[in-house]
C-alpha cells in the first residue's frame, strides 16, 4: 500500500541520541508522500541534552512536517474521537514508553495519542530503541508483540557484547513497516541479525 495521501502520526520520545536517525526517518516518510502529524513527549520537547536544545530539535521536526507538533495530552486526545490518523508511528519508542504503553499508563502526549488511536482499531507502529528491551522490559515487549493492531519496525541487538539487553529498530525500514501495517500484517522478519548502528 502506498503512503501517498495517508495521514501518519509521527510520535517522538526522548531517546535524544537518536535525533539524527529520527529526522532521516521523517524525511523518508515525507518523500513517500505521507502527510505527517508530529507528536512529541514532554521529555523530547523540554529536555536540553548534550545532543542539542529541545526547542531547536522540535522546530526542525515541525519545519520538515510543515505543521506544529502536538505537545500536550489535551492536544493528543482528539486523535481518537476525530479519527485524525491512518497510522501512528513512535520513532523512537523508548523503554519508558514501551513499559507505560504495555501497562496502560497514559501520562504523555505520545501515550495519549497511542491510546486514542488504538481505540479506533487502527495500526500503531513502534520503532523500539532501548537498552533494557531484553531485561526488565522484556515482559512489556512480549505483551505488545502479542497485542492487536500493534506492529514493530524490525529490530535486533545493536551491541550484544557491551549491551546484551539492548534492542534497536532499523529506522530505514519504517516506510515498508507502515505500508505493511496498513495492510494488517507485520513486516517480516521482525527479528533481524545484529547490525551496528551508524
Amino acid at each position: 500500500m502506498t503512503l501517498a495521501g495517508k495521514v501518519v502520526g509521527f510520535a517522538i520520545t526522548a531517546s535524544h541520541c537518536n535525533h539524527g536517525r529520527t529526522l532521516r526517518a521523517l524525511e523518508e516518510l515525507l518523500q513517500a508522500g505521507a502527510r505527517v502529524v508530529p507528536i512529541v513527549s514532554y521529555n523530547a520537547a523540554e529536555l536540553d541534552t548534550r545532543f542539542g536544545r529541545a526547542e531547536d530539535w522540535v522546530r526542525q521536526v515541525e519545519e520538515l512536517a510543515g505543521t506544529s507538533a502536538i505537545r500536550t495530552i489535551p492536544e493528543a486526545e482528539p486523535v481518537g474521537p476525530k479519527k485524525l490518523l491512518d497510522v501512528l508511528a513512535v520513532v523512537p519508542c523508548t523503554g519508558n514508553t514501551l513499559a507505560k504503553l504495555a501497562n496502560a499508563v497514559i501520562d504523555t502526549p505520545v501515550l495519549m495519542a497511542c491510546k486514542a488511536h488504538l481505540r479506533n482499531g487502527r495500526p500503531l507502529v513502534l520503532a523500539v530503541s532501548t537498552n533494557d528491551a531484553l531485561g526488565l522490559n522484556a515482559r512489556n515487549l512480549g505483551a505488545l508483540l502479542a497485542a492487536r493492531h500493534v506492529f514493530f519496525v524490525p529490530f535486533g541487538q545493536d551491541n550484544p557484547f557491551d549491551k546484551p539487553t539492548s534492542l534497536d529498530a532499523r529506522f530505514d525500514l519504517l516506510v515498508p513497516t507502515l505500508q505493511a501495517a496498513l495492510e494488517g500484517f507485520q513486516l517480516q522478519p521482525v527479528l533481524i541479525a545484529y547490525q551496528p548502528v551508524h
